[in-house]
């Protein structure tokens, strides 16, 4: 499947599960205990959103100030990003996914397996580099006829 239809899918699907999941959680405890649930999610987000985020940052600053290549913090920014976003949409099965990507050890996993898979190839060459001076060979060359 491709990840265009994949996302296409989401995109239809998520909508149908918060709406089921508001509608059964409304059911069992009431429409105001739902709405001041969803409302009470949405700001521990915000909370947690601006923890995690400057965490990261404080965490992306120490390592270029070691000399060292960020990679983990660079990665981790979008997941805090996304998470974030998830948990301002209205919704449980979104609020779940958010607070996925804002707990630390969940998001170094998933930094993990980004960089691992997307990021780096297998002779352990980084996608989309320039080749490195020693695989390029320099020379002149004349036409003869």
């Amino acid at each position: 499947m491709k990840n265009i239809q994949i996302l296409f899918l989401c995109v239809l699907i998520i909508p149908f599960a918060e709406i089921y999941l508001l509608l059964l959680v409304g059911g069992i405890i009431g429409v105001l205990p739902t709405i001041f649930l969803v409302v009470f999610t949405a700001v521990l987000g915000t909370y947690l959103l601006k923890q995690q985020g400057l965490a990261t940052f404080k965490r992306f600053q120490e390592s270029l100030a070691q000399g060292a290549i960020p990679a983990y913090e660079m990665v981790e920014g979008p997941i805090i990003l996304v998470g974030g976003a998830l948990l301002l949409t209205p919704g449980f099965f979104t609020d779940a996914l958010g607070f996925a990507c804002l707990i630390p050890n969940v998001r170094r996993k998933i930094a993990q397996y980004v960089i691992e898979n997307y990021l780096v190839q297998p002779d352990g060459s980084v996608y989309g580099a320039k080749p490195r001076q020693a695989d390029v060979l320099e020379g002149e060359f004349r036409r003869e006829e």
